[in-house]
């Protein structure tokens, strides 16, 4: 096990305090251009569009953000966080979103109705600064609150993409190539050796119920009351409130398959005994017309879970992926340009 070394989260009193305290440091006084005293110049930020390239177009962003945003609120659900060395740690903070579009933005015009959203943002911390960041929004439950037209907005972005707000697309796709085994090593870098068993449990459950579809070993996997929580706030509970949350996943690309990217545990005595996973969907829009008339075309999907455990079975799943990025690729592949583009 790796001891990390305080100067890792220095100031702060540990990992989780730095996530924490930092988040607000910087959102809520509105100072973004703090975003230098804890972003490397050069950081990637990978998101559901692409990647965006230095701390100084993150600013830029967070500006635009917060003119259409003015009185939003963050609130940190858990920080799941994990040693990568003595001196480097991955963190994936579930974020609760609240507040309404006051101002202009890629959207709209302001509606100014309140939106509740989750967010989940994964970043790799070295020598206390944040060298990389993943992070995964539920946009589509934000323009929906906010009362725009899902369907225009998702054209809009197909068309008209703010590559300052988005970010762009590599060749080799949203995170590159998926690691070999990432159990040992992921993204974020080499994994520690642990005792736990929880982080193979769910690599084997990704790959057996999910992949290879066998719900009927949904029992085995979750425990009774499993609760999950995803995009556009929707809530299911139970085995089949399970399975209908992977249908709605996997029924418009009955070919897909997740590839895991990224995996950390931790466990402490008030959140228990979490695992957090980076994935990524690819797979055919042929099956059932969920964002509209089929393409046949390939669409790619990341996203974020965390997953909780209790008696050994897992009970709450958090999984979060921007619907309205697969929109916008259906819409683009289908040629459904907006008015005036």
């Amino acid at each position: 096990m790796i001891e990390l070394s305080k100067s890792a989260y220095a100031p702060y009193a540990d990992p989780e305090d730095y996530i924490l305290q930092w988040t607000d440091r910087i959102w809520e006084p509105r100072g973004m251009g703090q975003i230098r005293d804890h972003y490397r110049h050069d950081i990637p930020v990978h998101g559901a569009y692409g990647t965006i390239v230095g701390n100084e177009p993150i600013i830029q962003a967070c500006l635009q953000k917060n003119a259409a945003y003015p009185h939003r609120l963050f609130t940190g659900e858990d920080v799941i966080w994990e040693a990568r060395d003595e001196d480097t740690w991955i963190s994936s903070h579930r974020i609760i979103n609240c507040g309404k579009q006051e101002g202009f933005w890629q959207y709209g015009p302001p509606t100014f109705k309140h939106t509740v959203s989750r967010n989940i943002a994964v970043c790799l911390v070295r020598d206390a600064m944040v060298a990389e960041e993943w992070v995964v929004r539920d946009e589509w439950a934000v323009v929906e609150q906010s009362g725009h037209d899902v369907q225009a907005v998702g054209r809009q972005i197909a068309f008209s993409p703010s590559i300052g707000l988005l970010g762009e697309k590599g060749r080799a796709g949203l995170l590159g190539d998926a690691p070999s085994n990432p159990l040992v090593e992921g993204v974020s870098g080499c994994r520690p050796e642990t005792d736990c068993d929880e982080d193979d449990f769910v690599v084997a459950m990704v790959d057996e119920v999910w992949n290879q579809h066998l719900r009927n070993l949904v029992p085995d996997y979750f425990g009774r009351d499993i609760i999950i929580e995803t995009t556009r706030y929707r809530t299911h509970a139970r085995g089949d409130g399970y399975k209908t949350e992977l249908d709605h996943l996997f029924g418009p690309f009955p070919d897909a398959q997740v590839q895991i990217y990224d995996v950390a545990f931790n466990e402490d005595s008030f959140h228990g005994t979490r695992v957090s996973v980076v994935w990524v969907l690819n797979g055919t829009y042929s099956g059932v017309p969920q964002y509209g008339p089929v393409t046949n075309s390939p669409v790619e999907i990341f996203g974020v879970s965390h997953f909780q455990f209790r008696d050994g079975k897992i009970i709450r799943e958090w999984r979060v992926y921007d619907e309205l990025a697969v929109l916008a690729q259906v819409a683009r592949a289908r040629g459904d340009e907006p008015t005036g583009v």
